[in-house]
């Protein structure tokens, strides 16, 4: 994240290298560059954009889903 804020705290008229900014922050340079070009997002915001459900409806379905079990009827695959 420095290194981002690094790149973006250049003037847009100012030239760099992201090897000389991964060498000072001590980063890799092909990860820095994939990063500022939005190539390579972070893990958490990769696992949310995957998600099928939104958290709330994942609640609701595990509440349905324990109100049909405990009325006898336990899910299937089919659910």
């Amino acid at each position: 994240e420095a290194a981002i804020e690094a790149i973006e705290s250049l003037k847009p008229e100012e030239t760099f290298r992201y090897s000389d900014i991964a060498k000072k922050l001590n980063v890799h340079c092909s990860t820095l560059s994939r990063k500022h070009r939005a190539v390579t997002t972070s893990h958490a915001i990769k696992v949310s954009n995957q998600r099928r459900l939104s958290h709330q409806q994942e609640q609701e379905l595990v509440r349905y889903i324990e109100r049909l079990t405990k009325q006898g009827l336990p899910p299937t695959r089919s659910l």
